[in-house]
């Protein structure tokens, strides 16, 4: 062969090492298996429901011999002294906090004798004093509860007033409440009477509310998962509001 002759073979067989080389080939698509659809579950529609199991001690007395109306002690270590009649501070036989009581609005406290102190500073005092069942919700008879004002230190009674306000015994301030539990409101109303005086409790927990003409316990169902601000007001049955700072409360709670 010739240079020329050469050359070119050389260059034909250069061109078909490169044409046979490794091709590209595209994957066909994979076939989409259908995933199967979950029903979606509804929420849970949440209930307000009266509690009608109350437990009655309608013999049950609470009698405050300290503090007096207004009486006036130093700030300090101040002396609580009741009387109970009818009515025992135990539950299965041992000494339980069946006696509760609220100072100014705030959450109770709960103590198993007659006779206690409390460390207070200088200032005018609201004290509502209860007896509560073996599950801790309030007696509602007349005499299981009273109400005491005194002063500590240099302060000035409460303005005179008649008109009635509430205590809340439940729920207690950043209570946690584990879901699928129920939260349980438990008040009193004090000076007044609900149905006599024309009177009624409006409820508002977040968005949820109801209203109420009784005196009893309350179960909220179904409460989900959240941050809950609970508000209980005292008003006529006008919806107008009652004067004093205790005629509503407010209480965070937490649904976990």
């Amino acid at each position: 062969m010739n240079k020329i002759q050469i050359s070119l073979l050389i260059v034909s067989l250069w061109g078909t090492s490169c044409s046979s080389g490794p091709k590209e080939t595209k994957e066909s698509p994979k076939e989409q298996i259908p995933t199967a659809t979950l029903p979606k579950v509804p929420a849970l529609q949440v209930t307000f429901t009266l509690l009608d199991s109350l437990s009655f001690f309608p013999d049950a007395i609470l009698e405050l011999n300290t503090p007096l109306s207004n009486q006036v002690f130093k700030p300090g270590k101040v002396p609580f002294e009741f009387n109970i009649k009818n009515f025992s501070l135990k539950k299965n036989g041992v000494a339980f906090p069946r006696l509760a009581m609220i100072l100014n609005g705030g959450d109770p406290e709960g103590y198993s004798a007659p006779i206690f102190q409390r460390e207070l500073t200088r200032g005018t005092y609201r004290s509502v004093a209860f007896l509560v069942d073996q599950r801790g919700l309030s007696l509602k008879n007349f005499g299981n509860y009273l109400d005491r004002d005194f002063l500590v230190g240099d302060s000035r009674p409460f303005p005179y007033s008649a008109e009635p306000y509430l205590a809340i015994n439940l729920p207690r301030s950043e209570q946690i409440i584990p879901l699928g539990e129920d939260l349980i409101l438990d008040f009193l109303v004090l000076g007044g009477d609900l149905k006599l005086d024309g009177l009624k409790v409006k409820i508002w927990i977040n968005g949820y509310q109801t209203e109420m003409s009784q005196m009893m316990p309350l179960r909220i169902e179904n409460l989900p998962i959240g941050d809950y601000q609970v508000k209980v007001q005292l008003l006529r049955i006008t919806n107008k509001e009652l004067e004093g700072p205790f005629s509503s409360s407010m209480k965070t709670i937490y649904v976990r």
